[in-house]
């Protein structure tokens, strides 16, 4: 039987941790949860460990020694899932801007050919609620500008809300991918898109956060700005064999 794994990076979300893990586990797929918490003050991982008592076979924590950035802690996860065999890898946000319902949609993409589904917010318009404008076109000109940097067709190029199918992440070299905030979502998507594997994009509506606090700094933003570019030079001359697995 395949296996699925949801991995969400948190830090300080104790406002959301529980209610968040009682959605996953009330959905038709019996998807697993991966916690993996960078030791977060307000006591998240003691949450999550309180609930692995309730959910023993199905919920799992890694803990970390601090801030060690997203990128980081979204590695560290792929290389646990592939250890523990699952074969579809879903990344999701803790704080419900990302609506775990629409994991069964992304689930479905990968089950009917998508080698990573993406959970897109500019695939169909704009679909972004409660954001200050500012933020909105930031984002969006942002996967303008990544479009045109490498070529990729992604509409929602630094989309976090994604499905990989379990051979994405055995192909791509992970020690290897080097932006680890922002940019790490746009540098997996370009190293899975340059090695030839299907690549789908799923409408979704993203609601920004309505408890907790947002983790975007402009440090972020400006590390994913040049880090795109350096990204691009360094892929040229490197060839890629086509690795796409769907039928």
């Amino acid at each position: 039987m395949e296996k699925s794994l949801v991995i969400i990076p948190t830090y300080n979300e104790k406002e959301n941790a529980e209610k968040m893990v009682r959605k996953v586990f009330s959905l038709h797929t019996p998807f697993h949860l991966l916690i993996i918490d960078d030791n977060s003050p307000d006591g998240t991982a003691a949450i999550i460990k309180r609930l692995q008592d309730e959910f023993p076979d199905r919920l799992h924590l890694v803990e970390r020694a601090g801030k060690l950035g997203l990128g980081t802690a979204y590695i560290a996860g792929f290389r646990w899932a592939l250890e523990h065999g699952y074969d579809y890898i879903f990344e999701m946000d803790c704080d419900f801007s990302h609506n775990p319902d629409d994991l069964e949609r992304l689930y479905q993409a990968a089950q009917n050919g998508a080698d990573l589904a993406i959970g897109s917010r500019y695939i169909s318009g704009i679909n972004v609620i409660n954001w200050p404008l500012g933020r909105v076109l930031m984002s969006y000109f942002a996967s303008v500008y990544v479009r045109l940097v490498t070529g990729m067709k992604v509409m929602d190029t630094t989309a976090g809300f994604k499905c990989y199918r379990r051979a994405v992440l055995e192909t791509i070299d992970l020690d290897n991918i080097r932006l680890k905030g922002y940019g790490f979502q746009i540098e997996m998507k370009f190293t899975t898109h340059q090695l030839g594997f299907k690549i789908v994009e799923v409408p979704i509506i993203f609601t920004d956060r309505r408890e907790g606090t947002s983790k975007m700094s402009g440090g972020i933003f400006n590390e994913a700005l040049w880090g795109v570019l350096k990204m691009r030079f360094r892929s040229f001359g490197k060839k890629q064999s086509p690795k796409n697995i769907s039928a």
